[in-house]
């Protein structure tokens, strides 16, 4: 693993807007307002040449209850992780009380440590430095993330301080053969929850308290030779009750992670069934084109009866993504995750299937044979051949003649004879029609003198008689 910097310092100092320009991206999440980052985000530095791990935390509390108690635990554990501290101060507020026990913190995991004054762009550095050297840390330098002056000293002294990356070490994190999973949801259904059960330790702040995560934050799995990038997702909420900027770039995270992932598993509270709610997501699905897996979490405290209706309710509302396998399981104690991942292959595998011309002709041709199109306009469409035009979602281009006319019922049982012949589950299947030009389009039928002669005859024929 790549040697690991953590990013500390009491709430909104600046440490996300700093992660963002070490990274050189914006995963992190900004706002002028304390306690917005909650969760651990990691993120690689390549401003050197030994790339590291940048990890942004939430700010420090001393109120060990509650969501404050849980983000400073996650802070803490990536002190503990780390190979460098690097404590972050406002420059702008001076140093308090509370710089002092996030110091404290720091001593305590024995490691090395540096101190970075923010926020000192239109202030004297100098006496910034002066007035931050009672804390006792050093070196210190003064810095602005949000202009990116002052990295420069910080990353020479990173560079000394930081091990070198073992032989052979994976650089890139991109990794395309790592399967891309979102977990997505309305909030409190349970989504940091299913990740943690995942992923096997507390990774994630998991509270009860509505919209407890974010940020997306994608976290690396390992599960029976298979690799994973599990993506947590923050839940989305009715447009009308999104009021905060905060929550406002929370849902186009994920929406983004939505984008990004190859697999998304829709996770529904088994108690309240499928609300309207769960619908609008669904259908931020299903304009993506990923593939879809239904999960029915805390099923658990459910009993038959219940069970039974939640059945009936999800067979009724979600008839438009039959397509999708719906799974029951309880992320607090495990049920059902073996099943989890067998769909989620299963959902993979058909959406990244790579079909040839000629089975794809193949299958249209039986198609044709087996249900021709109405007539239109006394005239019917004809399809002539077909050919893949792109994967996840799987992509079918047709040719042919008239398919203008083709209504949407005959569209429906193409695209269900395509997915009953090659087996597709969990993947929308997208069908493109193309009419071939008309070569004579446009061109007028020029008549000879030979044929105008004749065509004057047969009108005075026809006028006596």
């Amino acid at each position: 693993m790549l040697p690991m910097v953590a990013l500390v310092g009491r709430p909104n100092v600046g440490k996300s807007t700093l992660f963002n320009a070490l990274t050189r991206s914006r995963d992190a999440l900004v706002a002028n307002q304390p306690g917005v980052t909650r969760d651990r985000q990691f993120g690689i530095c390549r401003l050197l040449d030994n790339p590291f791990l940048v990890v942004d935390t939430g700010g420090l509390s001393d109120d060990p209850e509650g969501l404050a108690g849980l983000t400073s635990q996650q802070s803490m554990q990536a002190m503990q992780e780390a190979a460098v501290i690097a404590i972050v101060v406002d420059a702008r507020d001076g140093v308090l009380s509370y710089d002092h026990q996030v110091v404290a913190d720091a001593r305590r995991c024995n490691r090395p440590m540096l101190l970075l004054v923010n926020k000192t762009d239109g202030l004297d550095a100098d006496q910034a430095m002066a007035d931050f050297s009672v804390l006792g840390v050093q070196p210190a330098f003064a810095v602005a993330a949000s202009h990116q002056r002052g990295l420069g000293p910080v990353l020479e002294e990173l560079a000394a301080r930081l091990p070198e990356p073992e032989p052979g070490e994976a650089l890139d994190q991109t990794e395309p053969d790592r399967m891309r999973l979102a977990i997505v949801g309305r909030p409190n259904v349970g989504k940091s929850t299913l990740v943690n059960r995942l992923l096997g330790e507390e990774r994630v702040i998991a509270s009860d308290v509505p919209g407890t995560t974010r940020d997306a934050i994608a976290v690396d799995l390992e599960r029976d030779g298979h690799k994973y990038r599990l993506i947590d997702t923050a839940g989305i909420r009715r447009r009308a009750r999104v009021e905060e900027a905060v929550e406002k770039f929370s849902v186009l995270k994920t929406l983004q992670a939505i984008e990004s992932a190859q697999v998304v598993v829709m996770l529904l509270d088994a108690r309240e069934g499928v609300t309207d709610q769960d619908s609008t997501v669904l259908g931020q699905v299903l304009e993506s084109g990923r593939g879809l897996v239904v999960c029915l979490n805390k099923w658990d405290g459910l009993d038959e009866y219940q069970r039974e209706q939640c059945r009936n309710d999800v067979s009724r509302k979600l008839a438009f993504v039959e397509y999708a396998q719906v799974l029951t399981l309880s992320a607090k104690h495990g049920s059902g995750i073996r099943e989890l991942f067998r769909a989620v292959h299963k959902t993979f595998e058909s959406a990244t299937r790579q079909f040839s011309t000629s089975e794809l002709t193949r299958a249209i041709e039986a198609a044709y044979e087996a249900l021709q199109p109405p007539v239109v306009r006394g005239h019917v469409a004809k399809l002539r051949y077909a050919h893949p035009g792109g994967t996840n979602p799987p992509t079918v281009v047709i040719h042919g003649t008239r398919v203008a006319s083709l209504p949407q019922s005959y569209k429906r049982y193409l695209e269900n004879f395509l997915r009953r012949r090659f087996k597709l589950v969990g993947t929308p299947l997208r069908l493109e029609f193309r009419a071939g030009a008309n070569p004579y389009e446009g061109k007028k039928n020029e008549l000879t003198d030979k044929q105008v002669k004749q065509r004057k005859r047969l009108i005075r024929h026809v006028k006596r008689r």
